[in-house]
């Protein structure tokens, strides 16, 4: 993850982006991708996984930005949030539903 980190601050480096990357404008990014992402879907069952990908690694670089700039560790942040998901969703009422954890 540390090399896709610096590569990513290189290349915004090199292009003098980082001025545009503050916190807000990432996350609104995200947002704007993963809107991309979604139309990859829409309408049809069948889609370019091609296209997916792209979208897809748009909105992960955005993430991976946003991480950097709050400078936390993604991993950190997604195992924390993963042991409070279990902790929501136990195995025992929650496997093969997808009931949220306040109805379960």
């Amino acid at each position: 993850m540390k090399d896709i980190i610096n590569i990513l601050r290189e290349f915004n480096e090199e292009r003098d982006w980082d001025q545009f990357h503050s916190p807000e404008n990432l996350a609104k990014s995200i947002s704007i991708e993963a809107g991309e992402l979604l139309e990859c879907f829409q309408w049809d069952k069948n889609y370019n996984n091609d296209a997916v990908c792209e979208e897809l690694a748009d909105v992960l670089t955005y993430c991976i930005m946003l991480a950097d700039k709050l400078d936390v560790s993604i991993e950190e942040i997604v195992l924390n949030k993963l042991e409070k998901s279990k902790k929501k969703y136990p195995v025992e009422k929650a496997r093969g539903v997808s009931t949220k954890y306040d109805k379960l």
